[in-house]
């Protein structure tokens, strides 16, 4: 099974606190990846890592075994460089910016939703697909290019339709239901076209129906569009029902990983959720 995403000792420092301290994970082709902790573990800060959004303080990111991120400030090492096919990068120190991350196939969603606000939901999902576009500035503002146009709007209408949100596409995002938002974000990461995608809290604000149908909606769109997930999550039914394999941070420290049985019972994992009696 080949690597996708692998974080090897990643530290995330913001002046004296360390929110994430030497950190490793790894996802394979085709799993569903839970990365579980108390609030304030820093989930989302190893999410930012991986995209982009934050330059690890040490540590390195790997996306299909090359690295979109490294910083070894005690020393150099080569690699393969993802940016560039074939050239070797000798140093010490990569960032890739999310836009790049992005359109090497990593797509994500947010802890808070952040749509279009102004936009349809077609326009969304619209604006995400020019990613993959293959004309050129000129050719794209002047509509020159009327065939790609056309084949990006119908992906865009397809994709609205795998979330249930065909009928909907005209609507103005905001004025979307919580839940049906959540799934437009989706839609919009899904017109990228990712190998990789990540979900930061997706059940968030959802009732226990809900959350057990956004269960088999994760599983579908994983098989129909070959992705390997990786996500952040609190509802444990949730987790524990669609995940390979699990991975649990507290204080930014991994304390335990395993498939959902080994993590269940594991006596730190129960410490860092419920407390332990002092007795």
């Amino acid at each position: 099974m080949s690597s996708v995403l692998r974080v090897e000792n990643v530290t995330m420092q913001f002046g004296g606190v360390v929110a994430i301290n030497d950190l490793s994970m790894e996802a394979n082709e085709g799993e569903i990846v839970a990365l579980i902790g108390p609030n304030g573990a820093g989930k989302t800060t190893a999410f930012n890592c991986i995209t982009g959004v934050y330059e690890p303080t040490n540590g390195a990111v790997y996306f299909q075994d090359k690295p979109i991120a490294m910083n070894h400030p005690s020393g150099k090492m080569k690699h393969e460089y993802a940016g560039e096919k074939g050239d070797m990068y000798l140093g010490k120190h990569i960032r890739m910016t999310p836009d790049k991350i992005t359109a090497l196939g990593i797509a994500r969603t947010f802890q808070n939703i952040r749509l279009f606000k102004s936009q349809t939901a077609f326009e969304n999902v619209l604006i995400a697909t020019h990613l993959r576009r293959t004309s050129n500035v000129f050719s794209a503002t002047f509509r020159l290019n009327y065939k790609e146009e056309a084949a990006m709007r119908k992906h865009a209408m397809e994709l609205l339709d795998v979330v249930g949100l065909a009928d909907l596409a005209e609507e103005k995002a905001t004025s979307l239901p919580y839940g049906k938002q959540r799934r437009l974000e989706i839609a919009r990461a899904l017109a990228t076209k990712p190998k990789l995608l990540l979900l930061d809290e997706p059940a968030a604000g959802m009732n226990p129906q809900e959350t057990e149908e956004l269960g088999a909606f994760i599983r579908s769109i994983k098989d129909q569009f070959g992705l390997t997930i990786f996500m952040i999550e609190h509802h444990m039914n949730l987790v524990m029902d669609i995940s390979d394999r699990i991975y649990v941070i507290d204080f930014g420290k991994l304390i335990a990983k395993g498939t959902p049985a080994e993590v269940r019972d594991n006596p730190a994992v129960i410490a860092a959720y419920l407390g332990v009696d002092e007795e």
